[in-house]
């Protein structure tokens, strides 16, 4: 069984920023992690290679410092990485972005695709279903729990909801999302580290993936951003600290009555 896992380089969120200018988030300087809602999609591919066998591929588009969370994926166990990388591909929406991942992925032999539910830069939880669309397998969102049977090839997964979860039977080929609550990542041993930098990580190209520049980066992306920026800096709020709990409430009345409040 082949399980590939699309992953994504993210800034750390406490450290977001916005350039005024492009309206872009700014990445250069900024720390970055691997997105964690990806970490649940690895941990549970990595889950189902031990039970069933098989080979987990990490694969992910970005700039050349994408490395580095495709080296933590093999530190936790992933055996294979492949990096998407190319000019061409900058400036890409989810759209664009799925279409590139699809065209990498539709060139493998797979079983699953697993995807985090969503990237916590972006919080649109959009490329998993659009790369499903253009793979034309089916998909499963907010999985919480999977169960797999390589031989009859199907999977029967839970599926987070508002209102409780719903329980999906689906055939191989296909892709699913992966939400908090699915399984506890692992943490990369050294063993793992070691073994990770000497793993050689495939890098794709526009060449490789072929096809029209149109449906690429930013020639092929129908979103564009408009404008972006922080939310505006709250006012602190004004305590009212006092023993007696009539007198507390008596001041919160009186607070609220002043500004039109009640």
């Amino acid at each position: 069984m082949h399980i590939v896992v699309c992953i994504k380089q993210v800034p750390e969120v406490s450290d977001v920023k916005v350039d005024p200018e492009t309206k872009t988030l700014v990445r250069e300087g900024v720390p970055s992690i691997l997105n964690p809602f990806d970490e649940y999609a690895v941990e549970e591919a990595l889950r189902l290679k031990k039970k069933h066998g098989g080979e987990v591929t990490v694969i992910t588009m970005g700039p050349p410092q994408a490395r580095e969370a495709l080296k933590k994926c093999l530190a936790m166990g992933a055996d294979k990485a492949v990096l998407i990388s190319d000019r061409k591909f900058a400036g890409a929406d989810t759209l664009a972005t799925s279409y590139t991942l699809s065209r990498a992925i539709a060139k493998m032999d797979f079983d699953i695709v697993f995807c985090g539910k969503q990237a916590i830069d972006g919080d649109t939880a959009q490329v998993g279903p659009q790369l499903a669309e253009f793979l034309g397998i089916p998909q499963i969102t907010y999985v919480i729990k999977v169960e797999v049977d390589p031989e009859k090839k199907i999977v029967i997964a839970h599926r987070e909801t508002d209102d409780g979860y719903e329980v999906i039977k689906a055939k191989l080929p296909v892709l699913m999302t992966a939400t908090k609550g699915l399984n506890e990542p692992r943490l990369p041993t050294v063993m793992g580290i070691m073994k990770a930098s000497k793993k050689e990580i495939k890098v794709l190209t526009f060449e490789d993936l072929g096809g029209s520049e149109e449906d690429y980066g930013l020639k092929g992306s129908p979103t564009q951003v408009v404008d972006i920026f922080p939310p505006p800096v709250r006012a602190k709020g004004e305590k009212i600290i006092v023993e007696d709990p009539k007198e507390a409430a008596a001041k919160i009345i009186d607070f609220l009555i002043k500004r039109d409040l009640i």
